[in-house]
């Protein structure tokens, strides 16, 4: 085998690498929220109800948030460049504000976890909005 030779490379379409980046943060949100139960006190709330998700409608509000970035590695796929390309903007800088506001508001010791999952997150989200931004047009 001759090292020199060089590797096969496809051009991967923009649909594919949104939905592969939307799968990306949604798994480091769902990492974050279950690395989140090991800080101290935090299942004891879980199990008193004294926690931010502390009604009906708060957990219900949580649901439809968090419920964006994983549909939206379906409809990555599916939908309409047009309305793909603003959907994945709209959203990929709502999300990176969002979870620029958690990291600044996380700062610990114990909670240095969800601070580089926050940063990690905003990172891939802004990829995000950059791809988008940049969808070559025929």
């Amino acid at each position: 085998m001759n090292n020199s030779t060089p590797f096969e490379d496809i051009k991967v379409n923009v649909k594919v690498i949104l939905s592969g980046l939307w799968a990306a943060v949604t798994l480091c949100y769902l990492y974050g929220d279950y690395f989140e139960l090991y800080v101290p006190d935090k299942a004891k709330g879980l199990v008193e109800g004294t926690n931010l998700l502390d009604t009906p409608l708060k957990l219900f509000m949580a649901a439809v948030l968090l419920s964006l970035p994983a549909v939206m590695v379906f409809l990555s796929l599916i939908l309409k460049p047009r309305i793909n390309r603003v959907l994945n903007i709209v959203l990929g800088i709502f999300f990176t504000a969002v979870m620029l506001l958690i990291a600044v508001t996380s700062l610990s010791l114990w909670r240095a976890f969800y601070v580089f999952l926050a940063l990690l997150e905003s990172l891939i989200t802004l990829l995000i909005v950059w791809y988008a931004w940049r969808w070559k047009r025929l």
